[in-house]
């Protein structure tokens, strides 16, 4: 319990009497006019000590005709599985066994990984009613981590007291990369309004072996793709159309180093990476591929073997939501050359990877120009937000100069670099993290309808 405001301002305005009383006490009866200053100063201190007394009572008795908070009952309910970055809904349940209406404030405790919003929150619980509290929990971190207690409070009827109680309510929980994209991907499919997401296509007609349909030739079409039977038939230019290639091994390899450690708006390059990495295999697992992923710093974290169908994304995500960035750099070479023994198979390889200057992006190239593998390399490279900006920004003083021309030096050389690398038969995809998403999607899309694997 803690004493109200009014208690503690009734204890002070009574206890002054008291230790006014005590100050005349010292002070002889015999002295003339000072005695009976004395005799009055002991009246008004019994007068204090008996309102003192009966304030002690009132409070005692404010406590045994309040509420106690044994009888509330609390119940918490949120998805075990929660997106990182992303608000996801949860709710407080509360059952009275009271006879009184209280007027509760409550708050949760999201843990060391989650922060809360629209907390606290003050609900008015009727006398054997039930009553509920929403607000929203958002991850800040992936990993496994728990809603530990919850914190309620509430006065007493004379409002003498509060009634204060942490109550330990333990609800475990997953935090995964952002799967709620997913919906929204699904959502935003069914709608026909991909492109408000940043996906530019939606239907894929390819150059692949699986005969679809015959149209009309159109300005761009291979003259391979014509069919001059149905040509002279028609009298008009006739071409085939293929379905895209299905069957085909995506392989996401995902940079788990320390410079993944970085951040833009919270999130850190690692999550943003494993977010995509996410959205890309249901989308590609929709497109009848087949997904693995390999998340490696110096050594290998994590393998997921290739799994195919929509209900494959469940796979990776459970393997991949306690994934964390190391305090290593990452090994690419050690990478590539597990990925050899594990995939023999022709395969679209996409490095995800944050470099710091051209000296890393020399050690990819190398890495990634291994001829005598059988796969098609895609180095996505995630921008430094902040040394970009650095960078374009106009110097005011000598030392913002420096600056800015140590970091467009910075990034000439990381362009020039990955110049080399494109010459070299590496496909390269430079964006910034917010747009991560969209833009690999496209490029996978654009992939997949060249029959580039």
């Amino acid at each position: 319990m803690i004493p109200s405001r009014l208690l503690i301002s009734f204890a002070i305005l009574l206890t002054t009497p008291l230790l006014l009383g005590g100050v005349t006490d010292v002070v002889p009866d015999f002295i003339p006019g000072i005695g009976q200053i004395d005799v009055a100063g002991r009246t008004l201190a019994d007068l204090a000590l008996l309102l003192n007394i009966v304030l002690v009572i009132v409070a005692g008795v404010d406590v045994l005709i309040s509420g106690s908070p044994a009888e509330i009952e609390i119940e918490r309910e949120i998805s075990d599985v929660l997106s990182v970055g992303t608000p996801n809904p949860a709710k407080l349940i509360l059952r009275s066994k009271c006879r009184l209406p209280l007027t509760v404030t409550l708050h949760d405790d999201p843990g060391e990984l989650c922060e809360t919003d629209r907390l606290p929150q003050d609900v008015t619980l009727d006398p054997w009613k039930e009553s509920s509290v929403s607000y929203v929990v958002t991850p800040l971190k992936r990993g496994a981590t728990a809603l530990a207690a919850v914190h309620l409070r509430f006065p007493t009827v004379l409002r003498l007291w509060t009634r204060h109680e942490v109550r330990n309510l333990q609800t475990p929980a997953r935090i995964y990369p952002d799967i709620r994209a997913v919906y929204r991907y699904e959502l935003m499919a069914s709608r026909n309004r991909l492109a408000e997401i940043g996906v530019r296509m939606m239907r894929m007609p390819g150059q692949g072996r699986e005969f679809e349909r015959l149209r009309e030739y159109r300005y761009g079409d291979e003259i391979r793709q014509i069919d001059w039977k149905a040509t002279a038939r028609q009298r008009q230019l006739i071409t085939r159309e293929f379905n895209v290639e299905r069957n085909q091994n995506i392989v996401l390899m995902v940079d788990c180093g320390r410079f993944m450690r970085n951040e833009t708006d919270g999130i850190s390059y690692l999550d943003q990476a494993l977010n995509s990495a996410i959205m890309l295999s249901y989308i590609a697992l929709g497109q009848g591929d087949n997904v693995s992923l390999l998340a490696f710093s110096n050594r290998i974290e994590r393998f997921i073997r290739p799994v195919r169908g929509k209900p494959g994304i469940q796979t990776i995500l459970r393997s991949t939501y306690d994934i964390q960035a190391s305090s290593k750099s990452a090994d690419y070479s050690l990478a590539l050359e597990y990925l050899s023994r594990m995939q023999r198979k022709r395969a679209l390889v996409i490095l995800i990877t944050f470099v710091t200057d051209e000296v890393q992006l020399n050690v990819i190239g190398e890495s990634l120009q291994l001829r005598s593998l059988p796969y098609l390399p895609m180095c996505v490279l995630l921008q430094d937000v902040g040394l970009r900006e650095m960078a374009d920004r106009i110097p005011n003083t000598d030392l913002e100069a420096f600056h800015t021309s140590a970091a467009a030096q910075i990034l000439t050389g990381q362009a020039q670099q990955v110049a080399r690398m494109r010459e070299n038969g590496v496909m390269i995809l430079d964006t910034p993290p917010s747009l991560l998403t969209e833009r690999l999607i496209n490029e996978y899309l654009m992939v997949k309808t060249r029959n580039l694997m």
